[in-house]
């Protein structure tokens, strides 16, 4: 604790003085902004504005989309990729972080911002919008379980195989990797070589390169034989009997680019593949890669009556899909005074530590430069600072914090027919019927009476059906962004998921109308939460 001594109040005003002249500058820039004639942008998308209910929307007509997202948007830089095009056709505006964003946003304004390429946050300012006002948020993660490629992918030949050097993301390389057809995708860092500068370009195969073959059960040691990740789960890519004397086959094809480059370290083969999908033609311009495995059997419906849907990737690229139309499909009303926001963050399924994790500062600081882009952009600016108000600071945070609610969204675990004994009576959600709200009576996740109340009261203004879900006693609970979102906000929230079976598996089951049951409930939380929000102010 810091002690109050006479040069430390001294310093305190001198700090506040400079504080005060920092916000004045701030509203002189603003002013300036707006006075000087600025250069003609070029004209950008006007959609049509939104007036539809969520009790309008029918789950059946979000089926196919989501089959082709999920088909075509294999890694988690292709899904931000697909969000980005999608927002951009609706009208929002990419704002970089690196760029000030003083002056480009405002009451009624659609936005978004990305950060690694892998998370990504967008977010409508309501047209009545004041500052103070509170935000009505749905996050969730976007990454699934994987096997990226090794630094050094090459591996030495087996008995003329081919194979590749992958590590497991996550829970991936489990039993239901085997004998699987995988393809290769991600992201690859490119140089130009005419103006020596470096980007990222993403890339996808649309064949299955690579297999994770079992032994044959007569050997004895069972067909996954120790499931050794590291020696037994290497993938097989193709062939190379040039080791055999006398073999028509050509020699082995000798490392690619120079000494030390990267390519040199993957196998030449893989290097010219990935080169000719990107038209490059001098492979020393690769500068590095993270590509990854999946399943690349397209994602599908099944079931007598076509009610299932089986992809790979469900955990979780349909909360986080489901949100994102939830968001694209949101009401623009005339007298909304919230900001609707959807937060999707890369590595939650290893902790989300890195920052483009939830844990890390992307939600809070996103937030928070767009409530200082907002009180910067109106009149009151001076009088906010200078005459009692709060200006932009820890009073306006808290209070735009505190009136704000967070909607953790997860896949959740469908009740089971198979393993009836997991099954918690009166808390099993079913496909088909609707999201399920998630509660974990240690914390693992937000849900409490109070959200659990905002939530029903959500979906009967919205036409949804809440389901419940808990895990038995001697069950073991799984985790979200929720907590460690709303603890560092100080923001209510409740954790939502929309069923599934067979989670982690590399291929897993949902229902197919969930993914529109899902846009259903997302966009009614969006819609009414500053009514419902307002009948607790009562």
């Amino acid at each position: 604790m810091a002690r109050t001594t006479p040069e430390y109040l001294a310093a305190r005003t001198s700090m506040m003085s400079l504080r005060a002249q920092a916000l004045e500058q701030s509203m002189m820039a603003s002013q300036t902004y707006y006075n000087t004639p600025q250069p003609q942008q070029p004209p950008q998308p006007v959609p049509v504005a939104n007036r539809a209910n969520a009790k309008d929307l029918k789950p059946e007509a979000f089926t196919k989309p989501y089959l082709e997202f999920m088909t075509e948007n294999p890694t988690v830089f292709h899904a931000v990729g697909y969000f980005k095009e999608k927002l951009e056709k609706a009208g929002y505006k990419e704002l970089h972080s690196r760029d000030s964003w003083s002056g480009k946003i405002q009451p009624g304004g659609k936005y978004f911002t990305t950060r690694n390429g892998s998370s990504i946050i967008a977010w409508a300012v309501g047209k009545a919008y004041k500052p103070g006002n509170g935000l009505a948020m749905v996050a969730g993660h976007i990454d699934a379980l994987t096997a990226r490629l090794k630094p050094t992918s090459t591996k030495p030949s087996h008995d003329g195989y081919v194979q590749l050097g992958v590590a497991q993301y996550a829970g991936a390389l489990n039993s239901t990797w085997w004998d699987r057809d995988l393809s290769i995708g991600g992201r690859v860092i490119v140089k130009d070589p005419e103006t020596g500068k470096t980007s990222s370009k993403l890339v996808k195969l649309d064949w299955p390169i690579a297999r994770i073959p079992t032994l044959a059960p007569h050997f004895g040691i069972g067909m996954t034989g120790h499931n050794n990740q590291e020696t037994e789960m290497t993938p097989i890519i193709g062939l190379d009997n040039s080791d055999i004397e006398g073999s028509s086959t050509a020699s082995a094809e000798k490392p690619l680019g120079g000494k030390n480059s990267f390519v040199s370290t993957q196998p030449p083969k893989l290097v010219k593949l990935i080169a000719s999908q990107l038209k490059i033609e001098d492979y020393s311009n690769i500068l590095n890669w993270e590509l990854e495995l999946y399943d690349s059997q397209p994602a599908q419906v099944g079931g007598i009556d076509k009610e299932f849907i089986f992809a790979g990737r469900i955990d979780d690229k349909l909360c986080s899909w489901a949100a994102f139309m939830a968001l694209l499909h949101a009401r623009d009303d005339e007298d909304s005074g919230v900001i609707k926001l959807v937060a999707l963050f890369d590595d939650e399924e290893i902790g989300s530590l890195l920052r483009q994790g939830a844990r890390g500062n992307f939600l809070p600081i996103t937030i928070e430069r767009t409530i200082e882009a907002l009180v910067a952009n109106t009149n009151t600016l001076y009088q906010n600072a200078f005459i009692g108000g709060t200006g932009l600071g820890p009073g306006l945070m808290g209070q735009t914090y505190a009136n704000s609610f967070l909607v953790s969204s997860d896949v959740t675990h469908a009740a089971h027919p198979n393993f009836t004994q997991t099954n918690l009576a009166g808390h099993s959600p079913r496909l088909n019927v609707g999201v399920a709200l998630c509660v974990d009576a240690s914390a693992h996740m937000t849900t409490d009476s109070v959200s659990m109340a905002i939530l029903d009261r959500v979906a009967e203004l919205s036409g949804c059906v809440n389901q419940r879900h808990m895990i038995r006693n001697d069950s073991r609970s799984g985790g979200t962004v929720g907590p460690m979102l709303s603890s560092a906000m100080g923001v209510k929230a409740a954790d939502v998921g929309i069923p599934q079976l067979s989670m982690h598996s590399i291929r897993a089951t949902t229902g197919s109308l969930d993914p529109g049951l899902g846009v259903k409930f997302y966009k009614g939380f969006l819609d009414e939460w500053e009514k419902v929000d307002g009948e607790w102010r009562a």
